[in-house]
Protein backbone atom coordinates (compact mmCIF):
# COMPACT_ATOMS: atom_id res chain seq x y z
CA UNK A 1 0.00 0.00 0.00
CA UNK A 2 2.60 2.24 0.87
CA UNK A 3 4.52 1.57 -2.52
CA UNK A 4 1.38 2.04 -4.62
CA UNK A 5 0.76 5.77 -2.60
CA UNK A 6 4.67 6.85 -3.32
CA UNK A 7 4.26 5.81 -6.73
CA UNK A 8 1.27 7.68 -7.13
CA UNK A 9 2.34 10.77 -5.13
CA UNK A 10 5.72 10.71 -7.59
CA UNK A 11 3.54 10.71 -10.92
CA UNK A 12 1.67 13.21 -10.14
CA UNK A 13 4.37 15.31 -9.08
CA UNK A 14 5.50 14.83 -12.28
CA UNK A 15 2.23 15.80 -14.26
CA UNK A 16 2.14 19.20 -11.96
CA UNK A 17 5.81 20.07 -13.02
CA UNK A 18 4.78 19.20 -16.75
CA UNK A 19 2.00 21.83 -16.26
CA UNK A 20 3.44 24.39 -14.63
CA UNK A 21 5.22 25.44 -18.19
CA UNK A 22 1.38 25.91 -19.41
CA UNK A 23 -0.53 27.00 -17.06
CA UNK A 24 -0.41 30.44 -15.17
CA UNK A 25 -0.47 30.46 -11.12
CA UNK A 26 0.97 28.41 -8.44
CA UNK A 27 -1.18 24.55 -8.49
CA UNK A 28 0.71 22.98 -5.38
CA UNK A 29 -0.43 25.82 -3.60
CA UNK A 30 -3.96 24.51 -1.98
CA UNK A 31 -6.27 28.20 -1.79
CA UNK A 32 -7.80 26.26 1.08
CA UNK A 33 -5.54 26.15 3.82
CA UNK A 34 -5.59 28.64 6.35
CA UNK A 35 -2.26 30.14 6.62
CA UNK A 36 -0.77 31.46 10.31
CA UNK A 37 -2.08 34.86 9.65
CA UNK A 38 -5.47 33.79 8.40
CA UNK A 39 -8.92 34.18 10.44
CA UNK A 40 -10.50 30.95 11.41
CA UNK A 41 -14.11 31.29 13.15
CA UNK A 42 -13.30 30.33 16.84
CA UNK A 43 -16.22 28.54 16.39
CA UNK A 44 -15.27 26.27 13.93
CA UNK A 45 -12.30 25.13 16.17
CA UNK A 46 -13.99 24.67 19.14
CA UNK A 47 -16.18 22.01 17.08
CA UNK A 48 -13.39 20.00 16.41
CA UNK A 49 -12.19 20.54 19.95
CA UNK A 50 -15.54 19.57 22.01
CA UNK A 51 -15.66 16.36 19.23
CA UNK A 52 -12.09 15.23 20.31
CA UNK A 53 -12.76 14.52 23.81
CA UNK A 54 -15.16 12.35 22.47
CA UNK A 55 -13.62 10.62 19.37
CA UNK A 56 -15.80 8.12 18.98
CA UNK A 57 -16.35 7.56 15.04
CA UNK A 58 -17.90 3.73 15.79
CA UNK A 59 -14.42 2.66 16.01
CA UNK A 60 -14.89 -0.56 17.74
CA UNK A 61 -11.92 -2.05 16.88
CA UNK A 62 -9.31 0.57 17.92
CA UNK A 63 -5.80 0.45 18.31
CA UNK A 64 -4.81 -0.60 22.07
CA UNK A 65 -5.02 2.91 24.06
CA UNK A 66 -6.81 4.93 21.14
CA UNK A 67 -9.03 7.64 22.81
CA UNK A 68 -11.97 6.25 20.96
CA UNK A 69 -13.91 5.88 24.07
CA UNK A 70 -17.50 5.52 22.49
CA UNK A 71 -20.15 3.28 23.73
CA UNK A 72 -19.16 -0.61 22.60
CA UNK A 73 -15.68 0.19 22.28
CA UNK A 74 -12.92 -1.77 23.05
CA UNK A 75 -12.82 0.56 26.68
CA UNK A 76 -15.84 -1.03 27.67
CA UNK A 77 -14.49 -4.73 27.58
CA UNK A 78 -11.90 -3.48 29.48
CA UNK A 79 -14.18 -1.84 31.81
CA UNK A 80 -15.39 -5.73 31.64
CA UNK A 81 -19.31 -4.79 30.70
CA UNK A 82 -19.26 -7.19 27.83
CA UNK A 83 -16.49 -9.21 26.13
CA UNK A 84 -16.10 -10.62 22.56
CA UNK A 85 -17.09 -14.04 21.49
CA UNK A 86 -14.86 -13.86 18.02
CA UNK A 87 -12.39 -12.02 17.32
CA UNK A 88 -12.78 -11.39 13.78
CA UNK A 89 -15.98 -9.66 14.50
CA UNK A 90 -15.58 -7.83 17.92
CA UNK A 91 -11.35 -8.14 18.50
CA UNK A 92 -10.00 -9.95 21.24
CA UNK A 93 -10.87 -9.40 25.15
CA UNK A 94 -7.07 -9.76 26.40
CA UNK A 95 -5.81 -6.83 27.82
CA UNK A 96 -1.84 -6.80 26.46
CA UNK A 97 -1.88 -3.34 25.92
CA UNK A 98 1.42 -1.41 25.84
CA UNK A 99 2.16 2.06 24.59
CA UNK A 100 -0.91 4.69 25.17
CA UNK A 101 -1.59 7.72 23.07
CA UNK A 102 -2.11 11.14 24.25
CA UNK A 103 -4.75 13.81 24.21
CA UNK A 104 -2.10 16.45 22.69
CA UNK A 105 -4.56 16.96 19.69
CA UNK A 106 -6.75 18.78 21.93
CA UNK A 107 -3.68 21.08 23.37
CA UNK A 108 -3.16 22.00 19.95
CA UNK A 109 -6.90 22.87 19.15
CA UNK A 110 -6.50 24.87 22.44
CA UNK A 111 -3.48 26.78 20.99
CA UNK A 112 -5.19 27.35 17.68
CA UNK A 113 -8.11 28.68 19.27
CA UNK A 114 -6.78 30.90 21.61
CA UNK A 115 -4.05 32.45 18.88
CA UNK A 116 -7.30 32.96 17.08
CA UNK A 117 -9.42 34.80 19.84
CA UNK A 118 -7.50 37.87 20.16
CA UNK A 119 -8.47 38.95 16.79
CA UNK A 120 -11.97 37.80 16.79
CA UNK A 121 -12.48 38.84 20.32
CA UNK A 122 -10.13 41.29 21.35
CA UNK A 123 -9.72 41.80 24.97
CA UNK A 124 -13.28 41.10 25.27
CA UNK A 125 -14.68 38.29 27.97
CA UNK A 126 -15.68 35.17 25.77
CA UNK A 127 -16.50 31.46 26.89
CA UNK A 128 -13.74 30.40 24.68
CA UNK A 129 -11.54 31.90 26.62
CA UNK A 130 -13.25 30.01 29.57
CA UNK A 131 -13.03 26.84 28.68
CA UNK A 132 -9.45 26.80 27.16
CA UNK A 133 -8.51 26.29 30.46
CA UNK A 134 -10.53 23.65 31.09
CA UNK A 135 -9.73 21.74 27.91
CA UNK A 136 -6.53 22.09 28.79
CA UNK A 137 -6.37 20.33 32.00
CA UNK A 138 -8.76 17.58 30.61
CA UNK A 139 -6.21 16.15 28.12
CA UNK A 140 -3.18 16.61 30.22
CA UNK A 141 -4.96 14.46 32.88
CA UNK A 142 -6.26 12.43 30.57
CA UNK A 143 -2.55 11.18 29.68
CA UNK A 144 -0.97 11.20 32.72
CA UNK A 145 -3.51 8.65 34.46
CA UNK A 146 -2.13 6.63 32.28
CA UNK A 147 1.51 7.22 32.65
CA UNK A 148 2.56 9.06 35.25
CA UNK A 149 4.88 12.14 35.13
CA UNK A 150 4.60 13.65 31.28
CA UNK A 151 5.45 17.52 29.81
CA UNK A 152 3.08 19.85 30.98
CA UNK A 153 4.45 23.25 31.36
CA UNK A 154 6.58 23.07 27.96
CA UNK A 155 4.21 20.90 26.13
CA UNK A 156 3.16 22.37 23.38
CA UNK A 157 5.24 25.54 23.51
CA UNK A 158 6.22 26.55 20.19
CA UNK A 159 10.54 26.19 19.57
CA UNK A 160 10.64 23.84 22.19
CA UNK A 161 10.77 20.31 20.46
CA UNK A 162 11.50 17.88 23.44
CA UNK A 163 9.77 19.06 26.44
CA UNK A 164 11.18 18.30 29.90
CA UNK A 165 8.75 16.40 32.04
CA UNK A 166 6.30 17.22 35.43
CA UNK A 167 6.13 15.23 38.20
CA UNK A 168 2.73 13.93 38.49
CA UNK A 169 1.86 15.25 41.54
CA UNK A 170 2.67 18.99 39.88
CA UNK A 171 0.25 17.71 36.88
CA UNK A 172 -2.65 17.34 39.09
CA UNK A 173 -1.69 20.54 41.23
CA UNK A 174 -1.69 22.68 38.00
CA UNK A 175 -4.19 21.21 36.65
CA UNK A 176 -6.97 21.97 39.76
CA UNK A 177 -5.62 25.64 39.37
CA UNK A 178 -6.61 25.56 35.54
CA UNK A 179 -10.01 24.36 36.35
CA UNK A 180 -10.53 27.29 38.84
CA UNK A 181 -9.44 29.57 36.75
CA UNK A 182 -12.43 28.02 34.03
CA UNK A 183 -14.73 28.18 36.70
CA UNK A 184 -13.46 31.82 37.64
CA UNK A 185 -13.73 33.33 33.65
CA UNK A 186 -17.05 30.96 32.97
CA UNK A 187 -18.88 32.42 36.27
CA UNK A 188 -17.91 36.00 35.12
CA UNK A 189 -19.81 35.37 32.20
CA UNK A 190 -22.60 33.52 33.42
CA UNK A 191 -23.28 37.18 35.57
CA UNK A 192 -22.54 38.93 32.99
CA UNK A 193 -25.43 41.00 30.91
CA UNK A 194 -23.57 40.27 27.53
CA UNK A 195 -23.68 36.73 28.93
CA UNK A 196 -26.03 35.15 31.40
CA UNK A 197 -26.62 31.45 32.41
CA UNK A 198 -28.71 30.45 29.31
CA UNK A 199 -26.52 31.81 26.62
CA UNK A 200 -24.93 29.22 24.46
CA UNK A 201 -21.87 28.98 22.96
CA UNK A 202 -21.38 28.92 18.92
CA UNK A 203 -19.35 25.75 17.74
CA UNK A 204 -20.95 23.34 20.89
CA UNK A 205 -22.03 20.07 19.64
CA UNK A 206 -22.80 19.01 23.30
CA UNK A 207 -25.81 22.45 23.11
CA UNK A 208 -24.95 23.21 26.69
CA UNK A 209 -25.38 26.74 28.58
CA UNK A 210 -22.98 29.12 29.98
CA UNK A 211 -24.42 27.57 33.40
CA UNK A 212 -23.76 24.15 32.49
CA UNK A 213 -20.29 24.43 31.03
CA UNK A 214 -19.53 26.05 34.49
CA UNK A 215 -21.10 23.12 36.37
CA UNK A 216 -19.19 20.45 34.17
CA UNK A 217 -16.12 21.97 34.98
CA UNK A 218 -16.82 21.84 38.94
CA UNK A 219 -18.03 18.64 38.12
CA UNK A 220 -15.37 17.29 36.35
CA UNK A 221 -13.24 18.89 39.38
CA UNK A 222 -14.93 16.46 41.70
CA UNK A 223 -14.48 13.77 39.57
CA UNK A 224 -10.40 14.77 39.72
CA UNK A 225 -10.16 15.14 43.40
CA UNK A 226 -11.88 12.22 44.51
CA UNK A 227 -9.19 10.50 41.83
CA UNK A 228 -6.54 11.51 44.83
CA UNK A 229 -8.39 10.06 47.57
CA UNK A 230 -5.15 7.53 48.15
CA UNK A 231 -2.84 10.83 48.14
CA UNK A 232 -5.01 13.02 50.49
CA UNK A 233 -3.18 12.38 53.58
CA UNK A 234 0.24 12.11 52.67
CA UNK A 235 -0.03 15.43 50.22
CA UNK A 236 -1.12 17.94 52.18
CA UNK A 237 0.21 21.14 50.09
CA UNK A 238 -3.07 19.89 47.10
CA UNK A 239 -5.39 20.33 49.98
CA UNK A 240 -7.43 18.02 48.44
CA UNK A 241 -10.37 17.34 51.15
CA UNK A 242 -10.78 21.25 51.54
CA UNK A 243 -11.02 21.86 47.32
CA UNK A 244 -13.71 19.33 47.61
CA UNK A 245 -15.54 20.70 50.46
CA UNK A 246 -15.33 24.07 49.20
CA UNK A 247 -17.08 23.62 45.80
CA UNK A 248 -19.90 21.44 48.07
CA UNK A 249 -20.23 24.28 50.70
CA UNK A 250 -20.08 27.11 48.46
CA UNK A 251 -22.83 26.27 45.48
CA UNK A 252 -22.84 30.03 44.28
CA UNK A 253 -19.17 29.97 43.49
CA UNK A 254 -19.24 26.78 42.51
CA UNK A 255 -22.06 25.20 40.66
CA UNK A 256 -22.34 21.54 40.26
CA UNK A 257 -24.91 19.45 37.73
CA UNK A 258 -28.31 19.38 39.30
CA UNK A 259 -29.84 16.28 37.12
CA UNK A 260 -29.12 14.65 33.98
CA UNK A 261 -29.77 17.65 31.71
CA UNK A 262 -26.68 18.92 32.95
CA UNK A 263 -24.72 15.80 31.49
CA UNK A 264 -21.98 16.37 29.30
CA UNK A 265 -23.12 13.87 27.05
CA UNK A 266 -22.62 13.02 23.10
CA UNK A 267 -26.04 12.42 21.24
CA UNK A 268 -26.60 10.51 18.36
CA UNK A 269 -29.08 11.48 15.33
CA UNK A 270 -30.20 9.45 12.07
CA UNK A 271 -28.11 12.01 9.70
CA UNK A 272 -24.63 13.04 11.61
CA UNK A 273 -23.93 10.94 14.51
CA UNK A 274 -25.52 7.42 14.23
CA UNK A 275 -25.07 5.06 17.15
CA UNK A 276 -21.75 3.34 16.33
CA UNK A 277 -22.95 -0.45 16.62
CA UNK A 278 -26.40 0.52 14.61
CA UNK A 279 -27.34 -1.03 12.78
CA UNK A 280 -24.06 -1.88 10.69
CA UNK A 281 -23.43 -4.48 13.25
CA UNK A 282 -26.42 -6.23 13.83
CA UNK A 283 -25.33 -9.16 11.83
CA UNK A 284 -22.82 -9.55 14.50
CA UNK A 285 -24.95 -9.57 17.58
CA UNK A 286 -24.19 -13.34 18.39
CA UNK A 287 -20.31 -12.86 18.70
CA UNK A 288 -20.49 -10.23 22.02
CA UNK A 289 -21.93 -11.14 25.26
CA UNK A 290 -22.39 -9.67 28.83
CA UNK A 291 -19.92 -9.85 31.24
CA UNK A 292 -20.15 -11.96 34.04
CA UNK A 293 -18.34 -8.68 36.24
CA UNK A 294 -21.31 -6.52 35.74
CA UNK A 295 -24.22 -9.05 34.88
CA UNK A 296 -23.52 -10.84 38.19
CA UNK A 297 -24.22 -7.40 40.31
CA UNK A 298 -27.28 -6.70 38.53
CA UNK A 299 -29.27 -9.95 38.81
CA UNK A 300 -27.82 -10.07 42.34
CA UNK A 301 -29.39 -6.70 42.94
CA UNK A 302 -32.85 -7.13 40.96
CA UNK A 303 -32.28 -4.45 39.28
CA UNK A 304 -33.59 -3.54 36.10
CA UNK A 305 -30.83 -2.02 34.40
CA UNK A 306 -30.36 -6.12 33.72
CA UNK A 307 -33.26 -5.75 30.91
CA UNK A 308 -31.71 -2.46 29.47
CA UNK A 309 -28.46 -4.22 29.22
CA UNK A 310 -29.18 -7.48 28.45
CA UNK A 311 -31.16 -10.93 26.95
CA UNK A 312 -31.86 -14.16 28.50
CA UNK A 313 -29.28 -16.66 28.34
CA UNK A 314 -31.12 -19.48 25.75
CA UNK A 315 -30.49 -22.36 27.93
CA UNK A 316 -32.14 -20.76 30.50
CA UNK A 317 -35.27 -19.99 28.86
CA UNK A 318 -35.20 -23.89 27.12
CA UNK A 319 -35.05 -24.92 30.55
CA UNK A 320 -38.04 -23.25 31.50
CA UNK A 321 -36.37 -19.77 32.89
CA UNK A 322 -38.63 -16.45 32.19
CA UNK A 323 -37.51 -12.91 30.67
CA UNK A 324 -38.91 -11.74 33.90
CA UNK A 325 -36.73 -13.76 36.11
CA UNK A 326 -33.09 -12.52 37.04
CA UNK A 327 -32.15 -16.21 36.94
CA UNK A 328 -32.49 -15.95 33.34
CA UNK A 329 -29.24 -13.49 32.19
CA UNK A 330 -25.27 -15.04 32.94
CA UNK A 331 -22.92 -13.26 32.04
CA UNK A 332 -19.67 -14.67 30.31
CA UNK A 333 -16.47 -15.01 32.34
CA UNK A 334 -13.57 -12.90 30.45
CA UNK A 335 -10.93 -14.73 32.11
CA UNK A 336 -11.78 -17.58 29.56
CA UNK A 337 -10.15 -17.95 26.21
CA UNK A 338 -12.14 -16.94 23.34
CA UNK A 339 -12.82 -19.82 21.84
CA UNK A 340 -14.21 -21.46 25.16
CA UNK A 341 -16.20 -18.57 24.88
CA UNK A 342 -17.95 -19.38 21.74
CA UNK A 343 -18.25 -23.00 22.82
CA UNK A 344 -20.53 -21.90 25.89
CA UNK A 345 -22.17 -19.11 23.96
CA UNK A 346 -23.30 -21.64 20.89
CA UNK A 347 -24.59 -23.70 23.53
CA UNK A 348 -26.88 -21.07 24.81
CA UNK A 349 -24.80 -20.22 28.04
CA UNK A 350 -24.80 -16.70 28.13
CA UNK A 351 -26.63 -13.29 27.82
CA UNK A 352 -26.50 -11.19 24.65
CA UNK A 353 -26.31 -7.57 24.15
CA UNK A 354 -29.93 -6.13 24.41
CA UNK A 355 -30.91 -6.15 20.20
CA UNK A 356 -33.71 -4.12 20.86
CA UNK A 357 -31.89 -0.97 22.30
CA UNK A 358 -28.49 -1.20 21.16
CA UNK A 359 -28.61 -2.55 17.70
CA UNK A 360 -32.31 -1.48 15.94
CA UNK A 361 -31.90 1.88 15.29
CA UNK A 362 -29.16 3.85 14.44
CA UNK A 363 -30.71 7.08 15.78
CA UNK A 364 -30.47 6.80 18.78
CA UNK A 365 -34.12 6.68 19.60
CA UNK A 366 -33.67 3.26 21.63
CA UNK A 367 -30.38 4.02 22.93
CA UNK A 368 -29.14 6.73 25.57
CA UNK A 369 -26.36 9.33 25.31
CA UNK A 370 -22.85 8.55 25.52
CA UNK A 371 -22.35 10.58 28.80
CA UNK A 372 -18.71 11.81 29.23
CA UNK A 373 -19.09 13.75 32.56
CA UNK A 374 -22.31 13.02 33.77
CA UNK A 375 -24.62 13.39 37.28
CA UNK A 376 -25.20 10.14 38.34
CA UNK A 377 -21.14 9.62 38.43
CA UNK A 378 -21.31 13.47 40.42
CA UNK A 379 -23.42 11.81 43.29
CA UNK A 380 -21.58 8.82 43.77
CA UNK A 381 -18.13 11.06 43.91
CA UNK A 382 -19.33 13.39 46.60
CA UNK A 383 -21.16 10.64 48.66
CA UNK A 384 -18.32 8.43 48.56
CA UNK A 385 -16.14 12.06 50.08
CA UNK A 386 -18.93 12.26 52.56
CA UNK A 387 -17.80 8.71 53.32
CA UNK A 388 -14.07 9.75 53.55
CA UNK A 389 -15.13 12.87 56.34
CA UNK A 390 -14.07 15.14 53.53
CA UNK A 391 -17.74 16.86 54.06
CA UNK A 392 -20.72 15.92 56.06
CA UNK A 393 -20.91 12.60 56.70
CA UNK A 394 -24.68 12.49 56.65
CA UNK A 395 -24.62 13.37 52.87
CA UNK A 396 -23.47 10.08 52.01
CA UNK A 397 -26.79 8.12 51.63
CA UNK A 398 -28.71 11.02 50.46
CA UNK A 399 -26.08 11.74 47.40
CA UNK A 400 -25.80 7.46 47.12
CA UNK A 401 -29.60 7.52 46.34
CA UNK A 402 -29.41 10.70 43.77
CA UNK A 403 -27.20 8.85 42.32
CA UNK A 404 -28.74 5.44 41.57
CA UNK A 405 -32.05 7.52 40.65
CA UNK A 406 -29.89 9.17 38.37
CA UNK A 407 -28.69 6.15 36.48
CA UNK A 408 -32.48 4.82 36.32
CA UNK A 409 -33.44 8.24 34.58
CA UNK A 410 -30.92 7.78 31.98
CA UNK A 411 -32.63 4.72 30.90
CA UNK A 412 -36.49 5.97 31.92
CA UNK A 413 -37.07 3.13 35.09
CA UNK A 414 -39.57 3.59 37.44
CA UNK A 415 -41.60 1.59 38.67
CA UNK A 416 -44.15 0.54 36.29
CA UNK A 417 -41.94 0.98 33.28
CA UNK A 418 -42.44 -1.73 30.51
CA UNK A 419 -39.20 -3.00 28.76
CA UNK A 420 -39.97 -5.25 26.07
CA UNK A 421 -37.29 -7.99 25.94
CA UNK A 422 -36.00 -9.78 22.67
CA UNK A 423 -33.48 -12.45 21.66
CA UNK A 424 -30.34 -11.68 20.12
CA UNK A 425 -32.15 -11.17 16.74
CA UNK A 426 -34.50 -9.08 17.74
CA UNK A 427 -37.25 -11.59 17.75
CA UNK A 428 -39.75 -10.68 20.70
CA UNK A 429 -39.89 -12.60 23.57
CA UNK A 430 -41.98 -10.43 25.50
CA UNK A 431 -42.15 -7.96 28.32
CA UNK A 432 -40.72 -7.02 32.23
CA UNK A 433 -41.98 -4.67 33.74
CA UNK A 434 -39.52 -2.87 36.51
CA UNK A 435 -39.74 -2.89 39.88
CA UNK A 436 -37.66 0.11 40.76
CA UNK A 437 -39.33 -0.16 44.79
CA UNK A 438 -38.37 -3.60 45.09
CA UNK A 439 -34.50 -2.83 44.09
CA UNK A 440 -34.08 0.39 45.99
CA UNK A 441 -35.47 -2.03 48.81
CA UNK A 442 -33.04 -4.90 47.77
CA UNK A 443 -30.21 -5.40 50.97
CA UNK A 444 -27.45 -5.22 48.40
CA UNK A 445 -28.26 -1.85 47.62
CA UNK A 446 -30.22 -0.37 50.58
CA UNK A 447 -27.65 2.04 51.99
CA UNK A 448 -25.81 -0.07 54.59
CA UNK A 449 -24.52 3.55 56.29
CA UNK A 450 -20.88 4.94 56.46
CA UNK A 451 -19.07 1.71 57.11
CA UNK A 452 -17.50 -0.69 54.50
CA UNK A 453 -19.91 -2.03 52.98
CA UNK A 454 -21.90 1.01 52.54
CA UNK A 455 -18.41 2.53 50.80
CA UNK A 456 -18.73 -0.99 48.45
CA UNK A 457 -22.42 -0.27 47.84
CA UNK A 458 -21.61 3.39 46.57
CA UNK A 459 -18.56 2.37 44.41
CA UNK A 460 -20.37 -0.58 43.14
CA UNK A 461 -23.06 1.16 42.25
CA UNK A 462 -20.89 3.86 40.70
CA UNK A 463 -19.54 1.05 38.62
CA UNK A 464 -23.15 0.09 37.35
CA UNK A 465 -24.00 3.46 36.19
CA UNK A 466 -20.93 3.64 34.15
CA UNK A 467 -22.21 1.27 31.46
CA UNK A 468 -21.36 1.85 28.18
CA UNK A 469 -20.36 6.05 29.13
CA UNK A 470 -17.61 7.57 30.97
CA UNK A 471 -14.61 6.14 29.03
CA UNK A 472 -11.65 4.95 31.25
CA UNK A 473 -13.94 5.73 34.41
CA UNK A 474 -15.00 2.26 35.37
CA UNK A 475 -11.29 1.23 35.22
CA UNK A 476 -9.62 4.19 36.80
CA UNK A 477 -12.08 3.95 39.94
CA UNK A 478 -11.22 -0.31 40.57
CA UNK A 479 -7.49 0.53 40.17
CA UNK A 480 -7.79 2.94 42.82
CA UNK A 481 -10.64 1.17 44.84
CA UNK A 482 -10.72 -2.68 44.01
CA UNK A 483 -14.54 -2.36 43.64
CA UNK A 484 -15.84 -4.44 41.62
CA UNK A 485 -13.91 -7.30 42.00
CA UNK A 486 -12.75 -7.47 38.15
CA UNK A 487 -12.00 -11.02 37.15
CA UNK A 488 -8.32 -11.68 36.20
CA UNK A 489 -5.57 -14.43 36.48
CA UNK A 490 -6.62 -17.08 33.86
CA UNK A 491 -5.94 -16.53 30.01
CA UNK A 492 -8.47 -14.63 28.70
CA UNK A 493 -6.71 -11.65 30.57
CA UNK A 494 -3.84 -12.64 28.00
CA UNK A 495 -0.71 -10.48 30.13
CA UNK A 496 2.34 -11.92 30.71
CA UNK A 497 0.92 -12.68 34.22
CA UNK A 498 -2.63 -12.85 33.36
CA UNK A 499 -3.30 -10.08 35.59
CA UNK A 500 -4.84 -6.32 34.75
CA UNK A 501 -1.95 -3.95 33.87
CA UNK A 502 -2.00 -0.69 36.12
CA UNK A 503 -0.94 1.35 33.58
CA UNK A 504 0.13 2.16 29.84
CA UNK A 505 4.09 2.28 28.83
CA UNK A 506 4.88 5.63 27.32
CA UNK A 507 4.25 6.47 23.70
CA UNK A 508 6.54 4.96 21.10
CA UNK A 509 7.28 8.46 19.58
CA UNK A 510 8.05 10.18 22.93
CA UNK A 511 10.90 7.32 23.43
CA UNK A 512 11.82 8.17 20.07
CA UNK A 513 11.80 11.94 19.40
CA UNK A 514 12.01 12.66 23.37
CA UNK A 515 14.54 9.67 24.69
CA UNK A 516 16.46 11.66 27.01
CA UNK A 517 13.60 13.40 29.30
CA UNK A 518 11.25 10.21 28.71
CA UNK A 519 14.58 8.49 30.00
CA UNK A 520 15.00 10.46 32.82
CA UNK A 521 11.22 10.21 33.78
CA UNK A 522 11.25 6.22 33.75
CA UNK A 523 14.37 6.24 35.88
CA UNK A 524 13.40 8.25 38.13
CA UNK A 525 9.92 6.84 38.72
CA UNK A 526 10.25 2.86 37.90
CA UNK A 527 13.88 2.47 38.21
CA UNK A 528 14.61 2.55 34.21
CA UNK A 529 11.95 0.00 33.19
CA UNK A 530 8.46 1.51 31.79
CA UNK A 531 6.31 -1.35 32.09
CA UNK A 532 2.83 -1.64 32.19
CA UNK A 533 2.84 -3.17 35.94
CA UNK A 534 4.58 -0.11 37.51
CA UNK A 535 2.78 1.65 40.24
CA UNK A 536 2.75 5.18 39.67
CA UNK A 537 2.43 8.17 41.99
CA UNK A 538 -1.15 8.29 41.82
CA UNK A 539 -1.81 4.72 42.29
CA UNK A 540 0.83 3.94 45.78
Amino acid sequence: MKKIIISSVLFLGLVSAGLVGCQKGNLLSNPNEASSSSLVPVSLIFNRLVNEIYEGGGELDAVSGSVAENPWGEVHRWNQYYLSLYSYYWGSNTYNWSNTATMYSVLKYVNLMEQQIPAQYGTAANPYSALAYFFKAYQFIWYTQRVGDIPMTQAGVSGIDTPSYNLQHDVYQNCLALLDTANTLMAALVASPTGGPSATISGDIYGLTYLQWEKVINTYKLRVLISLSRRAVDNPDLNIPTQFANIINNPVKYPIMSGITDNLEYKYNAVYNKYPISPNYSPYDFYESICSTFLSITTANQDPRTFIAATPAPAQLTAGGTVSEFSSYIGADINLGQSALLVNATNGMYSYANFLRYFKDPTGATEEPAIIIGYPEMCFNISEAAYLGWITSSMASTWYTNGIMGSLAMYNLADGTVIPIGDDKGNSLGSVTANVTAFLANPNVAYAGNNPTGLNQILTQKYVAFWQNSGWEAYYNWRRTGVPVMTQGLAGIGTANNMIPIRWEYPEDEQVENTTNWQAAVNSQFGGTDAITNTMWLTK
